[in-house]
């Protein structure tokens, strides 16, 4: 190996990204459980509209993504211009840290807070700074005695993912207006539509020029194979992030089906209802069994197990039965199970499962 070829600083400090378990061998009939995946998959219209696409695979997409924008923009009531789309929004947390962070920056984040955030800022040699949480829930005095001058980007999930724990409106808001004058409050909204009349923050990006928000189609539009997603900010951001936007980073699959996603809000509207419902259930259920969670605001919850060999064990015993879900130990709570909420059959299966575990008869 040549030594004196090197990546640049931070970039072998990143721990590789494993996504939830699909397959256990020797097992059939497995339930998948483990990546947040909306059960009842897209719309009738969104696959209506993927059919559609294949006529024009010789084409090359869209450069302004104005079709989807102009979708998002009706349905939010927003500014199409100050609206960015990209390979999920995953990709626009990756933008963010290109444009906005460097070597001698650092990124702020809370302890239990999605993996990308720490991934995106050491790809481009800023420095992560991980803040506390209290009771598994974003403490914004935490993040704020966290912050000073070399302060670029701070990320708060709400709800947060592995927790599905959310903050109000108004902490929100008491945070953005605490930040340094150069940080970039990014509020990511991956589980925003599983909060009923929840904009997400939206009000928060219209009212300040500090505040972006990135929102995904992967959970509650059922599109997460597709990869697509969408941040809205203040426009010198916005105008900034497209600037070093790849001209094609999406294809006309995932533009046309996204678009028409977006406008059967009765779809999101039915999957909400039903996320919502099977939600309690399954919380009740484990509570039951003496497995406690929090109250989950996503389409998931975070089960709490006495100890880690627990988990682990119950994680095992569910493998065995064709039940995946996540072990969330790289989220710093090797003591619990993240378990996504999946239809009704699959949440009685689990949860008689972990019953059986639990030796409850």
């Amino acid at each position: 190996m040549n030594d004196t070829i090197r990546p640049q600083p931070g970039i072998l400090e990143i721990a590789l990204y494993e996504g939830g378990k699909a397959s256990v061998a020797g097992v059939s009939n497995i339930v998948k459980l483990s990546s947040n995946e909306n059960p009842f998959g897209p719309s009738d219209r969104a696959k209506e509209a993927f059919q559609r696409s294949v006529h024009q695979m010789h084409r090359y997409p869209t450069t302004d993504h104005v079709g989807l924008r102009q979708a998002i923009a009706e349905v939010h009531a927003l500014d199409a211009g100050r609206i960015i789309c990209g390979v999920g929004s995953d990709e626009i947390i990756t933008f963010l840290c290109q444009a906005y962070a460097g070597s001698k920056d650092e990124v702020v984040f809370t302890e239990h807070g999605f993996l990308m955030y720490r991934i995106a800022s050491l790809a481009v040699g800023a420095t992560p700074i991980e803040v506390p949480e209290r009771d598994r829930t974003t403490d914004v005095d935490a993040i704020l005695r966290a912050c000073n001058r070399r302060t670029k980007l701070v990320f708060i999930a709400n709800p947060n993912n592995p927790t599905g724990t959310m903050i109000s409106a108004a902490e929100v808001a008491r945070l953005a207006a605490g930040l340094p004058s150069q940080a970039i409050l990014v509020l990511d909204g991956a589980y925003a539509e599983f909060v009923d009349g929840f904009d997400g923050g939206l009000s928060l990006v219209e009212s300040r020029d500090n505040v972006v928000m990135t929102r995904t189609f992967s959970k509650i539009y059922g599109l997460g194979g597709l990869r697509i997603g969408w941040g809205y900010g203040p426009k010198g951001i916005i105008d900034v992030l497209n600037r070093i936007r790849g001209p094609f980073n999406l294809s006309t699959t995932q533009l046309d089906t996204a678009e028409a996603a977006m406008r059967d809000q009765d779809h999101v509207a039915r999957c909400r209802a039903e996320n919502t419902r099977m939600r309690h259930w399954l919380a009740m259920a484990l509570a039951e069994l003496g497995i406690p969670s929090d109250t989950s605001t996503a389409n998931f919850i975070l089960a709490r197990f006495a100890s880690p060999e627990e988990a682990d064990a119950c994680d095992l015993f569910l493998q065995k039965q064709g039940l995946i879900v996540r072990r969330v130990s790289s989220y710093k709570l090797p003591h619990c199970l993240r378990i996504t909420i999946g239809d009704e059959s699959s949440c009685r299966r689990v949860a008689h499962a972990i019953a059986q575990f639990k030796g409850v008869r």
